[in-house]
C-alpha cells in the first residue's frame, strides 16, 4: 500500500500553529491563575459534580489529600501543557494530556438537559460548551503535531531521526 503525502499551505499551517499557541496560552494562564491564588481549590467545582462519576468527584472533594493532588495536579497540569503547546515541545503529548484535562471537566459537569448547576455558565448550552470545543481544539492539534513544524520539536524529531540513521 503506498503512503500519500498530504501537504497544506502556508496559511493552513500558520492557522494550525496560531491555534496550538492560543490553546498554549489560554491554558497556561488558567494554571498560574490557580496557582498564584493561595484560595483556590477545585472543591466547589468537584462538590458540584452531576453525572455518572458525581460520587467519585464528591469523595476527591471531601478527601483532604485526594483534593490537594487533584488541585497540584490541576495546577501544574494546565501550566506544563499550555506551555507545551506554545514552545512546541511534545506537543502531542501536551495536547493529548489536556484532551484528558478538558474530558474530566466535561464529564464532571455536562451540559445535558435537566442537570442544573449553582454556578453560572458562560452561556446556554446543551450538550457541546466551551469545554467540548477546547478539547476537539486540542484532538486536532493531536492529529497534525504542529511542533515539528514550528517549535522545539523540529530538534527533537531532527535527533531522532539522526539516531535511526546510525542503526
Amino acid at each position: 500500500m503506498q503512503k500519500t503525502m498530504l501537504t497544506y499551505s502556508k496559511i493552513q499551517l500558520s492557522a494550525l500553529v496560531v491555534l496550538r499557541i492560543s490553546l498554549g496560552w489560554y491554558l497556561l494562564y488558567e494554571g498560574l491563575t490557580k496557582v498564584l491564588n493561595p484560595y483556590w481549590t477545585s472543591a466547589s467545582y468537584l462538590l458540584e459534580s452531576k453525572w455518572i462519576f458525581s460520587e467519585l468527584f464528591t469523595s476527591i472533594a471531601t478527601s483532604p489529600i485526594a483534593l490537594s493532588i487533584v488541585d497540584s495536579l490541576n495546577e501544574w497540569g494546565l501550566i506544563a501543557i499550555g506551555l507545551g503547546l506554545i514552545l512546541g515541545c511534545f506537543t502531542r503529548i501536551a495536547s493529548m494530556a489536556g484532551v484528558i484535562l478538558l474530558l474530566f471537566y466535561y464529564v464532571s459537569s455536562p451540559p445535558f438537559i435537566g442537570l442544573s448547576y449553582s454556578m453560572p455558565t458562560e452561556g446556554s448550552y446543551l450538550i457541546v460548551n466551551k469545554t467540548l470545543i477546547e478539547m476537539f481544539a486540542l484532538f486536532v492539534l493531536y492529529v497534525f503535531p504542529t511542533g515539528s513544524i514550528i517549535g522545539l520539536d523540529v530538534f527533537l524529531y531532527k535527533l531522532k531521526n539522526k539516531e535511526d540513521e546510525k542503526k
